[in-house]
């Protein structure tokens, strides 16, 4: 009989950000966000190990201070491309299954983090599994920062940052109703087995994923499958701005522990 996979959650973690600089060490209810983070993905009781992955010495030196396991690594151009070279650093096996968490989601609920390793389980013909949640109004739709995913029989056909898919005959007709059809949020939390990890940083970008700036595209350009389900529940807003930072600070502590 196979052996059961180990799962090993990597939350890679940049001090570079485009649009909030130093985010992972920025203050969050007393703390560097990025150990929030480390201790939500400490409570998957599921996971048999957990580790920050950061190329900044800063980083690096917050967590080690704090005693959360910390793996130094080059500058990559993704954050997959990262988790490849922490695989091969910490010498997993290529069966076992690597969660990617990101470190700006601080409230993400363990639950899906298993819900994404189970559906990897189950589906033996995928190298990445990963998950989405209905789109149920048209703003978000209309948004190129909010990533739409295309998907059919828990099987991922396409990402993009337009708004897919298209209702021709709504459109047509003038009658779009309260909300699109068929239209899905991809949620930035992927499971990987680790074979893919070490063959991803292998293979060049493609047009689409330059095109789009979505790394998991370059796993589909490759003919590669990707297994993907809707969230059993919903996933708290992550931190992109300062905004975002200032509203979960504002939210009391007690309200704040009970994601």
């Amino acid at each position: 009989m196979k052996p059961t996979p180990k799962t090993h959650i990597i939350i890679p973690a940049r001090y570079k950000s485009t649009r909030l600089p130093a985010k992972p060490l920025l203050d969050l209810h007393g703390q560097p966000m990025i150990l929030w983070t480390a201790q939500k993905a400490l409570q998957a009781t599921f996971a048999d190990s957990v580790c920050v992955a950061t190329d900044d010495e800063r980083i690096f030196a917050v967590c080690e201070q704090a005693g959360v396991p910390v793996v130094m690594t080059g500058e990559h151009a993704s954050g997959t491309d990262r988790l490849g070279e922490v695989a091969r650093i910490l010498g997993l096996a290529d069966d076992d299954i690597v969660i990617n968490m990101q470190g700006d989601e601080p409230l993400v609920p363990p639950v899906l983090l298993e819900q994404a390793k189970n559906l990897l389980l189950a589906n033996d013909d995928c190298v990445m599994a990963t998950l989405c949640e209905v789109i149920d109004n048209y703003d978000d739709f209309y948004k190129n920062s909010v990533v739409k995913v295309v998907h059919a029989r828990q099987n991922a056909l396409y990402f993009s940052r337009s708004s897919i898919p298209y209702d021709r005959d709504a459109h047509l007709t003038g009658e779009l109703g309260n909300a699109p059809k068929n239209a899905y949020r991809h949620l930035g939390l992927y499971a990987y087995r680790v074979k893919l990890l070490k063959e991803f940083g292998t293979w060049e970008q493609g047009v689409l994923e330059r095109l789009e700036s979505l790394e998991q595209l370059r796993i589909l350009e490759n003919g590669q499958k990707i297994a993907i389900d809707i969230a059993k529940v919903a996933l708290p807003l992550g931190v992109d701005t300062k905004e975002d930072l200032d509203r979960l600070n504002a939210m009391p502590i007690d309200e704040f522990l009970k994601f």
